[in-house]
């Protein structure tokens, strides 16, 4: 009995030192920065998608969003940068961010442009809205007609 204690104690013991170990580890590992975010090209192409859905539903009155879908949509990509290793305070600090929220709209801008519409153009927003939900694209998804 007393040999099965100290085993089971041993198995514990080692279980622990391999656990500090890992945590060493990940100490010595650089830690993600809220700058580094703006490197993560399919995280920020999703995150253009939410972007140009939304320019459209607030200029185009026949459009309106799926918000559930827009919201898991955007949970996803945060639980993806935290699986990543960037903490809530660098996904926030990024999301806020002025130049990268002016890089966006810029990114949205030429997207609406490259599709034949005018940012903050009703009638031309209406139909790459409609475009893009007969498509049934990623935008589309995030969009439906009233």
């Amino acid at each position: 009995m007393m040999r099965l204690i100290s085993r089971a104690g041993g198995r514990r013991a080692g279980m622990a030192a391999t656990g500090l170990a890992a945590l060493g580890l990940a100490a010595l590992m650089p830690a993600a920065s809220a700058a580094q975010l703006s490197q993560e090209h399919d995280i920020n192409d999703a995150l253009l998608e939410i972007a140009v859905a939304n320019e459209i539903r607030k200029e185009c009155d026949s459009i309106g969003a799926r918000i559930f879908v827009a919201l898991e949509r955007m949970r996803a990509l945060r639980d993806e940068a935290r699986r990543r290793g960037y903490s809530e305070a660098e996904i926030d600090a990024y999301v806020e961010d002025k130049t990268e929220k002016r890089r966006m709209r810029e990114r949205r801008n030429e997207y609406i442009r490259a599709q034949g519409a005018e940012p903050d153009h009703g009638p031309s927003l209406c139909i790459l809205g409609q475009t893009e939900i007969a498509k049934q694209s990623r935008i589309g998804a995030l969009l439906k007609a009233r």
